[in-house]
């Protein structure tokens, strides 16, 4: 006799999932051939609920993509054609491995913005998105085993990039004035009492993805100082310093520290992440191997994406689209934040961004986000669980929401779908 289970077997976890998809791999003959640095490339989460947002009717408060219906599309197409036709023979060619000479100076001019003003284009080095430079840091300084500092949580991205190198990434605990200084200092002794090999701090300082935290301006400095008592090298990733609602950027970490600081930045946020163009800007000491390091995975960045990117900066009043963007999140956040206010149960806290696109929600101890995310798609809404966000893999009872390319209205209803489904994991502890 056939039982009900057996007629309608429960859904594999993701985690078995995975598993019987590896059990499946490794049984072909190729499976030997792999390096053992293979086994530590991941999936994104990020990109698995990417991917499933684009079903329709869902809500997707998950993806921390910029909104781009204002960019000037047309103009913008006629600027990619005059590219074309008047220097398309350029503009098709190899570029040079560092980029264009207009582009760096202009990076220099956009970094100015937040107290930057002695960056030489001679040590920018223009990047494919700040996600290669993330892979280039580690691939330059990191053997296997070495210890790459971070915020906990932080960036799904530059975690997967870290674990294959083979680095052993270690969380540095924040609080709502982002990496609390004594928790570094504690944790760079425990590790080096361990025997570690600590090579850098990868930090988001502002607006931290995913937390939207910011390190308040008075920890900056003693963050950095701290590691150049241990001759630890911060990597500051900085893609959303320039969306401070408020219009006024704190300081950057590398400001002050033109020596002990590599400072990454990204057009993906100020314009376009289609462009898939950002720089690093390398101390000049150590620039000649972070600049042939980044050569040699690309060879060169796109010309004709640095010449329309040029041309963005040059001929349009970017810095009104950017005052136009940072308006348009602060009331999309503002909007989260009141829905958050209005609808989440008792027990459920949460972060409040003063820029970027991201809130923070920490839910009561015991409960793990991981398989709440397959109720909320069933209810039409997605987001990101915390253990994303984290390099170990231990539940998370936390997750993140974006704000920054939803409607008003979807952010409203979007809560009001996920909202009982918290609520119920609440209740059931």
């Amino acid at each position: 006799m056939t039982s009900q289970d057996e007629l309608n077997p429960l859904p594999l976890t993701a985690e078995t999932e995975v598993a019987l998809e590896r059990a499946a791999e490794s049984a072909h003959r190729h499976e030997e051939l792999f390096s053992v640095r293979a086994a530590g490339i991941k999936q994104s989460a990020v990109r698995d609920v990417f991917d499933i947002s684009a079903k329709p009717g869902l809500i997707s408060l998950a993806g921390g993509s910029p909104y781009l219906k204002s960019l000037p599309l047309e103009e913008l197409g006629k600027s990619a054609a005059k590219i074309i036709t008047e220097h398309g023979l350029e503009a098709f060619q190899y570029g040079s491995g560092q980029g264009t000479d207009e582009l760096r100076q202009q990076v220099c001019d956009v970094m100015a913005l937040e107290g930057i003003t002695d960056a030489s284009p001679d040590n920018v080095v223009i990047t494919t998105g700040s996600q290669s430079a993330q892979d280039v840091a580690a691939k330059v300084f990191c053997n296997p085993g070495d210890v790459i500092l971070c915020e906990d949580p932080t960036y799904v991205g530059a975690l997967n990039t870290f674990e294959a190198y083979e680095v052993d990434v270690q969380p540095v605990l924040m609080d709502n004035d982002g990496l609390i200084p004594e928790e570094l200092e504690r944790r760079i002794e425990e590790l080096k009492a361990a025997g570690k090999n600590i090579k850098l701090l990868y930090t988001i300082p502002s607006f931290n993805n995913p937390s939207g935290i910011t390190l308040s301006a008075d920890r900056r400095q003693r963050i950095v100082d701290i590691c150049k008592a241990s001759n630890i090298l911060v990597l500051e990733d900085n893609p959303y310093g320039l969306l401070r609602f408020d219009g006024k950027p704190l300081k950057t970490l590398r400001a002050d520290n033109p020596d002990d600081v590599i400072y990454l930045g990204s057009f993906s946020k100020i314009f376009a992440p289609g462009v898939r163009l950002g720089w690093a800007l390398v101390p000049e000491h150590m620039y000649r191997r972070f600049y042939l390091a980044c050569e040699a995975v690309v060879l060169c960045p796109s010309v004709i994406n640095q010449m329309l990117v040029s041309a963005y900066l040059r001929d349009y009043d970017w810095n009104g689209f950017l005052r136009s963007s940072r308006d348009l999140y602060a009331a999309r956040c503002n909007t989260m934040l009141k829905a958050l206010e209005d609808q989440m149960p008792d027990g459920v806290s949460w972060t409040v961004p003063d820029g970027g696109f991201f809130i923070w929600l920490t839910l009561p101890e015991g409960i793990d986000t991981y398989p709440l995310l397959k109720k909320a798609i069933d209810a039409r809404v997605v987001f990101i669980p915390g253990a994303a966000f984290v390099p170990s893999d231990d539940p998370s009872n936390c997750l993140r929401l974006a704000f920054s390319a939803v409607s008003s209205e979807d952010i409203e209803e979007g809560l009001r779908r996920l909202t009982p489904i918290l609520r119920e994991a609440i209740e059931a502890l």
